[in-house]
């Protein structure tokens, strides 16, 4: 039998070994801590903080994820990127017609995704959304929601036939003291006009520049014509000129019956019209004496990655994750906005919603959305003027040469 101090040492020693068992074992279950930024609109702060906390434990046993989300809105986040691109956020939404040049700026993380793979849940190779993403074969965002614009209409108001027509929309709003809505100083709405009638704008071969024939005088409807019809339409009592924020509070307030609008108002527009809320594609509208489609733009918004980022690949994992068709369905609960998979656009829960079949049918007459920036000032000038009842009484094919001349620099 040994002494007190050698039972001492074996003690100490025992407890040394039981110890590094415990380290090792700790070892071996270590993970690593990323912390991942994220950039989201407003609307969808909820679903992207519930989206990044299931995704976080399910891949508990592999990495300790800490996240922050801060908003920013879509259409403004390429300006915020490429002012400090190492100070953007690891993960952001954006307009797809803004990939170009994020990309070109060395901003955009290059997927390692199969784009034709990955992308057939969205339409596959031949889809609007795969030319969204990919350039030259390579993958740079997902599709996260179909972006396009139709008409809302409360079927207090009209019937069926009437909103095949826009000047009978405007016609009966007015008889009632209502109002048709339109944003006419937003060229995304104004090309709906120009385009229906047959007129072409877009980029030359270098992908710079603008190419427009919206003053044309030589075309079966001209340039004049399609002005002429604007200008008419802008004076009627049944119409008016109104931004994104006017047309809600003038559905909200029962001055607005119906409305040129995208599917992330159909919530707010759904809720105010209650049994009474419709969506359809947008009417024709009658231009040197004919009737004739008003043609879209249409596009996705889209998640990229920050080249940036010190964890790409998990900011791509969980893209990944967040536009997939379950993640997709609680965002068309939660906002409205119709899912850019197509498997969740075709499921019970989404496919009987008007915004969602109004955004289909037009898709038959809608484009992609590829402009150059001179486009964007020179046609809102035009548009306030027209939709302003032009107060100067100025030449029309004046205003037209003028923002053809402004579109094309």
């Amino acid at each position: 039998m040994g002494s007190k101090r050698d039972i001492k040492k074996r003690c100490v020693a025992l407890l040394m070994i039981v110890l590094m068992a415990y380290s090792l074992a700790g070892c071996g279950k270590s993970r690593e801590t990323i912390k991942l930024s994220v950039w989201t609109t407003e609307a969808k702060l909820k679903l992207m903080e519930s989206s990044l906390d299931a995704f976080k434990k399910l891949h508990e046993d592999e990495v300790n994820i800490e996240y922050v989300i801060s908003k920013e809105d879509e259409d403004t986040c390429k300006e915020t990127i490429l002012s400090n691109p190492e100070g953007a956020a690891d993960i952001f939404a954006f307009a797809d017609d803004q990939l170009d040049e994020l990309k070109d700026a060395g901003v955009l993380y290059e997927l390692s995704a199969d784009p034709e793979k990955d992308l057939e849940p969205f339409g596959g190779k031949d889809s609007v959304a795969y030319r969204s993403v990919v350039r030259d074969g390579k993958m740079y965002a997902y599709p996260e929601t179909a972006n396009g614009y139709f008409m809302y209409y409360n079927k207090k108001f009209f019937k069926a036939e009437d909103v095949k027509s826009l000047d009978r929309m405007v016609e009966i709003a007015g008889n009632d003291n209502k109002r048709v809505a339109m944003d006419l100083s937003s060229g995304w709405y104004l090309y709906s006009f120009f385009k229906g009638a047959g007129l072409t704008l877009e980029l030359d071969g270098s992908g710079k520049k603008n190419v427009c024939n919206w003053n044309a005088k030589d075309t079966k409807h001209t340039g004049l014509e399609v002005a002429e019809a604007i200008s008419r339409l802008s004076i009627k009592r049944g119409f008016k000129s109104m931004a994104d924020d006017d047309f809600i509070k003038g559905v909200q307030n029962g001055t607005v019956v119906a409305g040129v609008n995208g599917a992330w108002n159909a919530e707010k527009v759904m809720r105010t019209w209650g049994v009474n809320y419709a969506a359809v594609k947008l009417p024709t509208y009658r231009v040197g004496g004919e009737d004739v489609q008003m043609a879209s733009y249409t596009g996705y918004k889209v998640i990229g990655i920050n080249a940036n980022s010190a964890h790409a690949q998990w900011c791509e994992t969980f893209v990944e994750y967040y536009t997939s068709a379950e993640n997709q369905i609680e965002e068309f609960k939660e906002t409205g906005e119709v899912p850019a998979n197509l498997n969740v656009a075709d499921s019970e829960v989404v496919s009987g919603a008007a915004a969602v079949m109004a955004l289909g049918e037009q898709s038959k007459y809608a484009e992609l959305q590829r402009v150059a920036p001179p486009f964007w000032d020179a046609a809102s000038k035009f548009g306030v003027t027209l939709g302003s009842g032009n107060p100067d009484k100025r030449d029309l094919q004046e205003l037209l040469d003028e923002m053809v001349k402004g579109i094309t620099e």
